[in-house]
């Protein structure tokens, strides 16, 4: 007789345990697609921070530094800017002026990086400006001493405008900089992180975007009394200074917040390449921009952190000389960032409602479930 499941003295054969999951089979759950392309985002930003830094500052030359010549007839200043301007590797870019007042007014107002003044003695003049960057000062006595070397002369060096005295080698503006494009995109980074990288409306972008602005007016104020009266780091004043980082600030965390509106929450690393892996290497902080390689020298001045850190060496130590250019860049990137942030939380809330439905967000990147943001 064969037994079945109703024969009372025979239990029913137990079902097969199901297969253990193999080795791949748990990685493929433990790691998700969205994760192994986010850590394949986080590698690239990594190579790139060391390629882009290695690249800006392994082999620092000077090119192109604008130079003044001034000399005692305009024939002697006429052969000096030739000789000058013939040196092996192009180190400067020399302009003759009329008189040793007014090489000493274009340093000031930062329309070259130094002047040569000849005289009709055995020294000649070489006029600085540390508070430039100390590597570009001594970069440029070193070549202008070879120079005058070659032709049987000395220099003497005069520093028009040094650094203050609690502002090591002229890098205390770089690192105020620094300091603020950091505190702007990890706001606008903590944001997406509480409520979705994409805001569900204009409202909501609007929001965040004011939410920025007040950040942005603290952080700046405060940075700018640390790194004056506090420390003792910079001169000038405190709300020359309070408005740049305010700018700032609101700058970068206005590009952090349309990147991810554009990108959800790999936006963060967009930003990230663009202030810091591109930005921070090239803003001409440790090596000023006539120090930097053709790529770096190129994209400074473009991006907030150059900007930034020229604008802070000219309202500390120059008068404000020089500023108005890197200010409207900084500023550009502000209203750029602002409104393709309110665009893309528009075209959101059109989405939605084209969707028929609430909209949907998530702390960690429009990839939950919770409503609202």
């Amino acid at each position: 007789m064969t037994p079945t499941s109703d024969d009372p003295g025979h239990a029913a054969p137990s079902a097969a345990p199901p297969p253990r999951p193999g080795f791949f089979d748990e990685v493929r759950d433990a790691v998700h697609v969205r994760a192994a392309l986010l850590i394949i985002g986080v590698l690239a930003l990594q190579l790139g921070f060391i390629t882009s830094y290695i690249g800006a500052f392994h082999d620092p030359k000077p090119k192109e530094v604008p130079i003044a010549v001034a000399a005692p007839t305009p024939a002697a200043a006429a052969q000096a800017v030739r000789r000058l301007g013939a040196l092996p590797g192009d180190p400067l870019a020399p302009r003759a002026v009329a008189d040793e007042a007014s090489a000493a007014a274009q340093v000031r107002d930062r329309d070259v990086d130094g002047a040569l003044v000849l005289t009709t003695g055995a020294a000649d003049r070489l006029l600085v400006a540390s508070a430039s960057g100390a590597s570009l000062s001594e970069a440029l006595t070193a070549v202008v001493t070879r120079s005058e070397r070659a032709q049987g002369r000395s220099v003497d060096v005069v520093d028009l405008v040094p650094n203050a005295r609690g502002d090591a080698r002229g890098l205390t503006s770089f690192y105020l900089v620094i300091g603020w494009c950091v505190g702007g995109y990890l706001c606008a980074a903590a944001l997406a992180i509480s409520a979705g990288a994409r805001p569900a409306n204009p409202a909501r972008g609007l929001i965040r975007l004011a939410v920025l602005l007040l950040y942005a007016a603290v952080t700046g104020l405060l940075g700018a009394i640390i790194a004056g009266p506090v420390l003792d780091a910079l001169p000038g004043g405190v709300p020359a200074l309070w408005g740049l980082g305010t700018l700032l600030v609101f700058a970068v965390g206005a590009i952090t917040l349309a990147l991810q509106g554009l990108a959800g929450i790999v936006g963060i690393g967009l930003a990230i390449l663009v202030v810091v892996v591109l930005g921070n290497p090239s803003a001409g902080g440790a090596y000023p921009y006539p120090l930097l390689p053709p790529f770096w020298q190129a994209i400074g001045p473009a991006l907030p952190p150059g900007a930034g850190t020229y604008a802070a060496r000219s309202i500390s130590y120059f008068g404000g000389s020089g500023a108005t250019g890197p200010l409207l860049v900084i500023a550009a990137w502000a209203a750029g960032g602002a409104v393709v942030t309110m665009v893309c939380a528009f075209l959101r809330r059109r989405a939605d409602e084209r969707d028929g439905g609430a909209p949907l967000t998530a702390a960690a990147g429009d990839g939950g479930t919770h409503r609202g943001a």
